[in-house]
């Protein structure tokens, strides 16, 4: 944890670890896995809302828990950009991370994969190998998705590649 800001560092500290090791393919384990990662997103969620730092809403989208959706936010100058969120489980989990897309931005900038993958190699998947099986789902958001958003958005809004969805409106009623 040397090098992250105060803030990164107290948030991980609050997000419960988890210690199921298994995937989706393990039955009664997997689901005890699930139930850790309900209680770390939980209290992940909390912090946030009690920190007033909300900024993602997120759910299984079938009952094994393997596909996951929401939306996610980033607050740039003042105004608020909001994305579609996803990942798959992978069946390897928790030793292989879960690949987080934001579907909106793909293609529009170079740290992301195709589908809109966001690139996480070099600084998330070695820590997530190295705290397998404890960070799961509730970590991945707070070391992966919410620096990527504070690092890109605000460049994709600055050069023009992203704009605010009033300036997109405003632009199709002239």
């Amino acid at each position: 944890m040397e090098g992250w800001d105060p803030s990164t560092k107290s948030a991980l500290t609050q997000i419960p670890l988890l210690s199921t090791r298994a995937g989706p393919r393990e039955g009664s384990a997997w689901t005890q896995r699930l139930k850790e990662e309900y209680r770390a997103l939980i209290a992940y969620t909390t912090m946030n809302k009690s920190h007033d730092n909300d900024w993602f809403r997120i759910s299984a989208v079938n009952p094994e828990g393997t596909h996951w959706s929401g939306t996610c936010w980033y607050v740039h100058n003042l105004r608020r950009y909001e994305f579609q969120v996803q990942f798959d489980i992978p069946v390897t989990y928790p030793a292989t991370a879960p690949e987080i897309e934001l579907p909106q931005l793909d293609g529009k900038t170079h740290k992301m994969y195709r589908g809109g993958k966001i690139c996480l190699t070099v600084h998330f998947k070695p820590l997530w190998a190295k705290n397998c099986p404890r960070f799961g789902i509730a970590h991945a958001l707070c070391l992966g998705l919410a620096p990527w958003l504070a690092a890109e958005v605000p460049i994709l809004v600055d050069s023009g590649v992203l704009k605010h969805k009033d300036d997109e409106a405003s632009l199709a009623g002239s």
